[in-house]
C-alpha cells in the first residue's frame, strides 16, 4: 500500500468521526459563565485538529469489539461482557487532555500561534489562559467519569487519565531542564519524548480496552502501541523541521536547530564528533538564511544523524504495529496499523 493510499484512509476515518467528536465535545464543554473563561477554554478545540487521538480511541472500542468501523452508536457502545459504555465520552476527555496541554505549553513557550490562530493567552490574556488550562483539565476527569461500565474498569481508565497527566507533566519539566544540559544522552531524550508526548496516543488506545474490559495484556499492548507510535511522530516531526520546504511546514526550516533545542538527530551528530553547535551562527529564526539551513542538514546528513532518526521512528512503528496482534484481525485494527505508519509518512 502506497503513503498517499494510507493517508487517504487515515483522514477518511477520521472524517468519518470528526463531526461526532466535535458534536460531543459542543455537549461535553456547553458554553456558560462565566462565559469569558469557557469561550478560552474552548478556543483551540473550536479552532480544529485532526481529532487523531479520539479517532485511536474509537477505532480500538470497535477492534476489540469486533464490529464494522463508525456502525454503531458510541454513546452506547457494547463492551467485551455484553453491557454498554459512553465511549465518545472517553474520546472527548482525551482530546480535552490534548487542548489542557496545548494552552500550556503555548504559555511556557511563549508561543504566538496555535493552529492557524493566535494562542490562547494572546487572543485573550494569560491569567485567562492559565485558568482555562486548569478548567480543561479537570473537565476531562469529569467527562471520564461518565462512561459508565463496570467499576472496576472506570477506575483503571481514571487512574490511567490521572497517571497519564502527570506524566506529561513531568516530560514537559525534563524538556526545560535538557535545555541547560551539554552531556544528554538518546536514552534520555527518547524517555522525554515518551513522557511529553508518547504518553497521550497511549492512554488514547489503552483506555478504550480498559473501559471495554479487556485482559491485562491486551491493555498493556494497546498502551505500547500508543507509546511507540508517539515516540516515532515526535522522531519524524525532528526530520520533517530539517527537510520540508519552509513554506510547506508553515513555519521556518530548521527552527529547531536555530533554537539550539536537542533532537534525537543532534544527539547522534554529536556521537559522531559534530560540532552541532556551531552549525549555525544565529540562533533568530528571522535572521538564518536557507543557505546556511542547507549546509546544516549536509553536514548532518553526511554523519547519518538524519537517516538514523528516520531508522529509529521505522523501528518504533513497526514495534507498535506488532502489539496489534492482539486484537481481533478486522477492518479498525487495520485502521490503526494505517495510523501508525501515516504518522511517520504524513506530508506537510
Amino acid at each position: 500500500m502506497t503513503a498517499d493510499t494510507t493517508e487517504s484512509r487515515v483522514l477518511a476515518a477520521i472524517d468519518q468521526r470528526r463531526s461526532r467528536i466535535n458534536d460531543a465535545i459542543d455537549e461535553e464543554l456547553p458554553l456558560k459563565k462565566p462565559e469569558r473563561l469557557y469561550e478560552a477554554s474552548r478556543y483551540l478545540l473550536k479552532a480544529g485538529g485532526k481529532r487523531l487521538r479520539p479517532t485511536v480511541t474509537l477505532l480500538v472500542g470497535e477492534a476489540l469489539a469486533d464490529v464494522e468501523p463508525a456502525s454503531r452508536d458510541y454513546r452506547a457502545f457494547p463492551t467485551l461482557s455484553g453491557a454498554e459504555i459512553d465511549l465518545l465520552r472517553a474520546a472527548v476527555s482525551l482530546e480535552v487532555i490534548q487542548s489542557f496541554t496545548l494552552i500550556h505549553d503555548d504559555i511556557m513557550d511563549d508561543d504566538d500561534l496555535r493552529r492557524g490562530v493566535p494562542a490562547v493567552h494572546n487572543e485573550y490574556d494569560t491569567s485567562t489562559a492559565i485558568l482555562a488550562g486548569d478548567t480543561l483539565y479537570s473537565s476531562a476527569f469529569e467527562i471520564m467519569a461518565e462512561t459508565g461500565g463496570e467499576p472496576a474498569n472506570a477506575l483503571a481508565a481514571m487512574r490511567r487519565l490521572s497517571s497519564t497527566c502527570t506524566k506529561i507533566c513531568e516530560g514537559q519539566a525534563l524538556d526545560i531542564a535538557f535545555e541547560s544540559r551539554d552531556d544528554l544522552l538518546p536514552d534520555e531524550y527518547l524517555e522525554m519524548v515518551e513522557l511529553k508526548t508518547a504518553v497521550l496516543y497511549g492512554a488514547s488506545a489503552a483506555i478504550p480496552a480498559e473501559l471495554l474490559g479487556a485482559d491485562e495484556e491486551v491493555v498493556e499492548a494497546m498502551y505500547q502501541y500508543g507509546i511507540e507510535t508517539g515516540q516515532a511522530f515526535q522522531i519524524q516531526d525532528d526530520v520533517l523541521d530539517l527537510t520540508v520546504p519552509s513554506e510547506e511546514l508553515g513555519k521556518q526550516r530548521g527552527s529547531d536547530l536555530v533554537e539550539n533545542k536537542e533532537t534525537l538527530i543532534t544527539l547522534h551528530a554529536r556521537q559522531q564528533g559534530v560540532d552541532v553547535d556551531g552549525l549555525l551562527d544565529t540562533d533568530s529564526v528571522e535572521a538564518v538564511t536557507e543557505a546556511e539551513i542547507d549546509d546544516a542538514v549536509a553536514k548532518l546528513e553526511a554523519v547519518g544523524s538524519i537517516e538514523h532518526a528516520r531508522e529509529t521512528a521505522e523501528q518504533l512503528t513497526e514495534r507498535g504495529k506488532d502489539r496489534l496482534s492482539v486484537l481481533p484481525d478486522n477492518e479498525a485494527r487495520g485502521l490503526l496499523e494505517d495510523i501508525a505508519d501515516y504518522l511517520i509518512d504524513r506530508g506537510y
